[in-house]
């Protein structure tokens, strides 16, 4: 026992472990015999209790009271939280039953008192307390892991579709199938074909004729069929002709579902696994489709080979599912979002590709615009339609004429097949249907300049739909234009921030002077609180504001922070405590909302704290307090007077 560990009398443990899970269903012999053996210490706030890859658990952590939270660290230092776990809870039950080290890296977020149950005491109840031993194996495949027992048995992976969380809990490393096959440059394209047909390989890396480490390139079966065979070309050509020069990279110890987003955002369908600077391996769509039944990357694929418009229809109804299991698995809130983002914006390029096929050619070039959440990428459940139409100034009034009632069609069309998909319709006419957002590049400009130039409450309402938009389809030049223009606009208007800092700075916390959640005292959201106008919005504008000041083109709010931060405009510090603070809100946004849908409600955003955990009540109020934190800042930049 450590000098920190001190005995405790074995009433006051068998009280706590009556009232806690798996412990309340031992009969009374047992449980007086475990409490004999469990220590009690304390640990501050700050305190690391475990670290991944290093620490051997000799004990298994009942937490009695304050709260922990578990997180781990990539090869670039970047951190992804994972859970939170308060009075009631248990740590370190996986790393024991496995006899592993600790699985992940375990911080105390406030003063911690834990209950310690020695290791062997702990295996013991597994092995003789059938209900005991079910009762974690049910908690991790729901919570943490699901691979526990299988890596007991020696099967690490067994590709079932109904298996969980596979992709946010297997690593690219573990997935690779083989050892890297590479071929020299200046080897002929038959010999780089007699290599994958040997290997069994849909693709091969193509490395420096006198160094094999300098990896240069990549070839895929899909390469040989297109320009090889289909287009006639000599076998005997170096392999370096048909090779694709840049190759996509993903870290080893990146998650699956890392590996996922990359493929869906790039397009590619294989990445180089790099470990410690150098390629080790490749892993392929195909190999992380294997991992999930119901994948979002054979979603994706699937609507990107509709040839139907209709054909979209049931499709979209897929992905609240997708998302549903995303959440269940324990997928960040920021990765939800961007995977919301990437299936509703395939459906709609899909849709508007299928779209100009029907209607022919349009007479000028044009984008299709995202405004509000969606041009941020933070779409949720509850997401009604916000997009415009910009399109390049006609020649004349002939091609004017031509234009409008083009993208007057197009626009009432590609509308309709959306509230078809399943996306309503915006209740404030922000849509490319309405006549004043379908226009041409130069009316766009005289909106924005009349918008900065005289900063009404109209316009500063246009400000967070408008500002955050992205080009989505189309001739992205347009969009690029826009932001370009906007940018120099923002850079000569500080009065136009100074009045938008000034209603961030005028939304306050929902907390009242004693730190309590304030709520509504009546109506339809009784004992509730709006968390994304009271506690997700102030992050968004105070985002937007210092991204307009400072000409950072990013549209996400997580992303805008991020390059604020570095580019030393905001502390790092900071950055992190409000990154921290938005993922929070975000998610418990998100399971409210995947409650909802469950329960067949409509979502909203109404959140009751009184139906929150102790530790989430906390949490809660810490991203809370975050918001004051930013709006000092905001202070400090566009003092008042």
């Amino acid at each position: 026992m450590s000098a920190d560990q001190h005995f405790i009398a074995p009433e006051v443990v068998i009280e706590f472990l009556s009232a806690m899970m798996p412990f309340d269903e031992l009969d009374d012999a047992t449980l007086h015999e475990v409490a004999r053996h469990i220590r009690v210490d304390f640990f501050p706030k700050g305190t690391r209790l475990l670290t991944a890859g290093e620490t051997e658990l000799t004990h298994l952590f009942l937490i009695q009271k304050g709260g922990v939270k578990s997180f781990i660290t990539d090869d670039e230092g970047e951190i992804t939280l994972k859970d939170f776990r308060g009075e009631g809870a248990y740590v370190g039950a996986l790393p024991i039953i496995r006899g592993t080290r600790a699985n992940l890296d375990v911080e105390t977020v406030e003063d911690t008192f834990c209950f310690l149950l020695p290791r062997e005491g702990f295996l013991e109840l597994i092995q003789e307390q059938p209900g005991f031993a079910q009762y974690y194996l049910k908690s991790f495949s729901e919570k943490i892991v699901n691979t526990a027992y299988t890596e007991l048995r020696h099967h690490k992976m067994i590709r079932r579709g109904d298996e969980e969380l596979y992709l946010f809990t297997i690593e690219v490393g573990d997935i690779i199938k083989q050892e890297l096959r590479k071929i020299a440059s200046s080897a002929t394209i038959q010999e780089a074909a007699r290599a994958m047909t040997r290997y069994r390989i849909g693709s091969l890396f193509i490395h420096e004729e006198n160094d094999p480490d300098a990896i240069i390139g990549i070839i895929t079966d899909r390469d040989l069929r297109a320009q090889v065979v289909a287009a006639g070309l000599d076998y005997k050509e170096p392999v370096s002709r048909i090779m694709t020069g840049l190759v996509a990279k993903i870290l080893s110890r990146a998650t699956c579902f890392d590996a996922l987003l990359k493929m869906m955002t790039t397009g590619v369908h294989h990445l180089a696994v790099e470990r410690k600077g150098h390629i080790v391996g490749v892993v392929t769509s195909h190999d992380i489709m294997l991992l999930q039944g119901t994948s979002p990357f054979s979603l994706f694929k699937e609507i990107g080979k509709q040839s139907r418009i209709e054909g979209l229809y049931p499709l979209s109804q897929k992905i609240p599912d997708i998302i549903r299991n995303l959440i269940k698995e324990g997928a960040k809130a920021g990765n939800i979002a961007r995977m919301i983002s990437l299936l509703n914006d395939q459906i709609l390029e899909r849709l508007l590709t299928l779209l100009e096929e029907e209607l022919g050619p349009p007479p000028v070039d044009y984008c299709w615009l995202l405004l509000g959440s969606e041009g941020r990428r933070e779409q949720t459940f509850k997401t009604d339609q916000d997009n415009a139409i910009i399109y390049a100034d006609p020649a004349n009034e002939q091609q004017e004429q031509i234009a409008r009632e083009y993208f007057t069609i197009f626009a009432r069309k590609a509308i309709d097949h959306l509230v078809n998909c399943g996306y309503p319709l915006c209740p404030g006419e922000i849509m490319a249907t309405n006549p004043k957002w379908c226009q041409p590049v130069s009316v766009w400009k005289k909106y924005f300049a009349s918008w900065i130039a005289a900063p009404a409450p109209q316009e500063l309402l246009h400000a967070t739909i408008f500002f955050d938009f992205r080009a989505e389809f189309g001739k992205v030049a347009l969009a690029d234009d826009l932001r370009k223009y906007l940018g120099e606009l923002s850079g000569r208007q500080e009065i136009y921030l100074l009045h938008m800092a000034r209603e961030c700075m005028a939304s306050r916390a929902p907390l009242s002077f004693f730190k309590n959640f304030i709520v509504a005292k009546n109506g339809e959201h009784r004992n509730k609180l709006d968390i994304k106008t009271q506690g997700l919005t102030p992050f968004v504008n105070f985002a937007r504001v210092l991204a307009l000041k400072y000409g950072v083109r990013e549209t996400n709010t997580l992303s805008r922070l991020q390059v604020l931060s570095e580019e030393g405009h905001i502390s790092e510090e900071l950055w992190a405590s409000a990154r921290e603070a938005y993922e929070m809100q975000m998610q418990l946004r998100l399971i409210h909302q995947l409650a909802q849908i469950e329960e067949g409600v409509l979502p909203d955003n109404h959140i009751a704290p009184d139906q929150l955990s102790d530790l989430e009540k906390r949490m809660l109020k810490e991203s809370f307090e975050v918001i004051e934190r930013l709006q000092g800042v905001l202070k400090i930049l566009f003092p008042v007077g």
